[in-house]
């Protein structure tokens, strides 16, 4: 796949990143090195290896999951500069 500079304006339109034209084809450039990146890592063979999510293995330390010291919403709420029908109450931050 090969990015001209018509593809580079517009991805970088739709990026918000303002370019000028004269870096337009220096730009396609670069799309088109890393797309080139990215077609070398297809080619290479991933059968039978699982997905990592960190390259270290790690296990995270599990607890029990219990309730503990609940049942004080009053107490909680007590402290709340507006507090309706047992919530906190915010000022409306979305029009």
């Amino acid at each position: 796949m090969s990015i001209d500079e018509t593809t580079a304006a517009r991805v970088a339109k739709l990026a918000r990143i303002k370019v000028e034209p004269e870096a337009l084809p220096a730009l396609a450039g670069e799309f088109n090195t890393i797309l080139g990146f990215i077609e070398q890592l297809n080619e290479v063979d991933i059968e039978g290896i699982d997905p990592m999510t960190s390259v270290t293995p790690q296990v995270l330390k599990r607890r029990v999951d219990e309730v503990r010291e609940g049942g004080q919403q009053d107490k909680i709420l007590s402290n709340a500069p507006d507090a309706r029908e047992g919530f906190f109450a915010v000022p409306k931050v979305v029009e």
